[in-house]
Formats: C-alpha cells, structure tokens, sequence
C-alpha cells in the first residue's frame, strides 16, 4: 500500500475500540494460556517495558514495519524476534517514554520522528515476568537505520502487503530455554518466524489494520 494512502487511513485507528486479549490469544501457544490467565496475580511484581510497532514509508512510498533480530544471548528471548523497545528507566516518564527511547537506542529513530497513534493492549510474559505495553507508531519519512550492534542482530524490514497476507499466519514446532517441541501459531515474516508475545502483539495490530484499510 501506498505510504501516502496508509497515512490517512491509520489515524481512524486512533478513535477505535481494541480488540484485546481475544485477538492477541490467537496466536498464544495453547500451553501458555493457563499462564497467562493467572497474570493478575502476577503483574503487581511484574518489571514493566514499553515496545513500538512502527509503520513507514519506503523510499518508493510503500509502507513497511521495523522488527529486530535480538543477539544471541544466555537469557529468555535470545535470538528471537521483537519490537524495538524495552524495560522502564527512571529517567523514563512513561512506558511511551520508555518506548521511544529504547526505539531510537535499538534501531537508531529519533522519537521527534515518531508519531504514537495509539497505546495498544498489555501483555504479560510469564518467562520473563515482564508486563508489556505496545504502543502503534509511524513516522513520515525513510527512515535511515543505526542498529544498536551489542543487542540487536539483525533489522527486518515487513512490507505491509506481506504482513496483510493471511498466508504468512502458520504453525511451527519450536524448542526454546524453558521448553521443548512447542506447537505454536507464528507468523513467517521475511523468513524469519515470530511467535509468543510479539505475534500476540502483531495479531493486535494486524486486527486493527483490517478494520481500518
């Protein structure tokens, strides 16, 4: 889609009710979902982060979205993909505050560039017991990227006709620190495969694009 066209359809999304959990649940891995049922008792201990979808335009004026390829790492979310974003600071004064910041530390985007359309539906992440808050945000021109070289591996770069496509939802099995031989819904984005939390994002974000292109 034509970023220019993008630009004017995104900003109904704004005024428009989220589609929630019900959405995001989707694209939970079935194992996890008695987890994430009992977040209530876990979120009050919860560390907090703020994470970006951001949406621009391509130097021929498609539109795109920015994900990131974290390191290898001994840690929970090695070699996964991701938003931009990560954990409140102090020095932060919000979780968008958090967002932005963490966005112009990772892939290099000033948060003066970045436009937040709206704040999207938290997410706890029990294996990390993070409580997430997504925000949506475009910005109006290319972007000239700076990846972060100590955290993120790789940028990756989603045409918004591929994220549309209801071809790239699927099912892998997959094994990862905590367990082993998951069967879970993903998306397959640019060859790489995105799953847990962040398709539970990606499908919230996917949901409201629907209703709003």
């Amino acid at each position: 889609m034509d970023f220019r066209d993008f630009e004017k359809r995104i900003v109904k999304i704004e005024k428009m009710p989220l589609p929630g959990e019900t959405v995001q649940y989707k694209m939970a891995p079935l194992e996890r979902l008695g987890d994430l049922e009992l977040k209530a008792n876990a979120i009050k201990n919860a560390k907090r982060a703020g994470v970006m979808a951001l949406f621009y335009p391509t130097e021929n004026w498609e539109t795109n979205l920015i994900l990131i390829l974290r390191k290898t790492y001994k840690g929970i979310h090695s070699a996964q993909v991701g938003f931009p974003g990560g954990k409140i600071e102090l020095t932060d004064r919000s979780l968008e505050d958090a967002a932005l910041r963490e966005t112009e530390e990772e892939i290099g985007i000033s948060r003066n560039k970045i436009s937040v359309i709206k704040e999207l539906t938290q997410i706890y992440i029990p294996p990390s017991n993070f409580f997430v808050q997504p925000f949506l945000g475009i910005m109006a021109e290319t972007p000239k990227f700076v990846r972060e070289e100590r955290e993120v591996e790789a940028l990756i770069e989603v045409n918004l006709n591929q994220f549309m496509d209801e071809h790239c939802v699927t099912t892998e099995i997959l094994s990862t620190s905590y367990a082993t031989d998951w069967e879970v819904p993903a998306f397959n984005l640019e060859g790489h495969i995105v799953w847990g939390a962040t398709a539970m994002m990606l499908n919230e974000v996917r949901e409201l694009l629907l209703r709003a292109l």
